[in-house]
């Protein structure tokens, strides 16, 4: 595994990083606790330090059970990242900007951006209860709020990291303006962000600015959710409640076929699978920090991490570059 360090932070944080928004059950169909529990046992084994979670993920089950799969383990050697500002239930609720109706057991739940200075606080101590730490690595602003001015986000924020409540201040799916006003006020380490071959419209702004402040940029969905290991070309099939029946829909799938067409007798050739291939790709993009990667089971989680491992010749880059321009 390669570890970068992340902006202007002393953390040195796993090139690729559990990613463990599926693990929490909502908007993905549901999941196994212990595969999820092993999923994370094995992720630091290959050597992935850094998880990335959030309060939303399962209503706090994400977080509970990355909280679980620690216990035991050297607190120092793991870096928990995780967020702050979507809120659906208790005093809260309805408080903020209205975003979208998520699912559970076949109900409709509110959900809306909040991230004033009095919701951060008690969130923060939410999240370090089910995380069982007393520490965030990294607190990230979930989505941004326009109810609440951001220089009182990052205030309290500034806050935190005086308090050691956390250790650095991110932000996630800000765009270039809002980074801008929120660093006004606070240094921020991050922005997390969606880039993937088929979504890299970051390269255009957000990429050059963090390079030019020494931001780390921290890539969501680099596969597309699944979609990019080409096995729902292939037969395997979605459960109904899960988001990606919808997401996948904004996709060319003949463009996507055509692009994993290209992409598989590369992986061929390396012994190794597409969604590896397409892993250890987006590490080599400039401006890219590091990758979050979901895996649901050891087998998944242990592929991920052996993504470092492979190795894309300036001859491959090039090809997947031609094969890119269709997007």
């Amino acid at each position: 595994m390669e570890y970068r360090q992340l902006g202007n932070t002393g953390l040195a944080l796993s090139t690729i990083t559990y990613g463990a928004f599926a693990i929490g059950g909502n908007m993905w169909g549901g999941n196994e606790q212990n595969d999820s529990i092993n999923a994370i046992h094995a992720s630091i084994e290959q050597g992935v330090t850094t998880i990335d979670t959030a309060p939303f993920y399962g209503f706090g089950l994400s977080e509970e059970l990355v909280g679980k799969a620690l216990v035991g383990k050297d607190r120092s050697k793991v870096q928990i990242l995780t967020k702050f500002g979507l809120v659906w239930d208790g005093s809260n609720a309805g408080k903020g900007t209205y975003f979208f109706d998520a699912e559970e057991n076949g109900k409709a739940i509110p959900v809306y951006k909040y991230t004033s200075k009095a919701n951060i606080i008690k969130e923060v101590e939410e999240s370090l209860t089910r995380l069982r730490t007393d520490y965030i690595d990294l607190l990230q602003v979930h989505w941004p709020d326009e109810s609440t001015p951001i220089d009182e986000t990052m205030e309290a924020m500034a806050s935190l990291i005086a308090q050691g409540k956390i250790r650095a201040a991110g932000v996630c799916n800000y765009d270039l303006q809002q980074l801008q006003t929120a660093e006004k006020t606070i240094a921020l380490a991050s922005n997390q962000v969606p880039y993937s071959m088929l979504n890299r419209g970051i390269e255009q702004a957000i990429v050059p600015y963090a390079q030019q402040h020494n931001m780390g940029i921290i890539a969501y969905s680099p596969l597309e959710r699944g979609l990019l290991t080409g096995k729902y070309f292939n037969g395997a099939t979605l459960a109904n409640n899960d988001h990606r029946n919808g997401y996948f829909g904004q996709f060319d799938a003949e463009k996507v076929k055509a692009l994993i067409a290209t992409l598989q007798p590369i992986a061929a050739n390396k012994q190794v699978s597409v969604s590896q291939l397409v892993l250890r790709w987006t590490t080599l993009q400039p401006g890219i920090t590091i990758v979050l990667a979901g895996a649901r089971n050891a087998q998944q989680a242990v592929e991920n991490a052996g993504a470092m491992n492979v190795t894309i010749t300036n001859e491959e880059m090039q090809i997947i570059a031609q094969a890119l321009r269709a997007f």
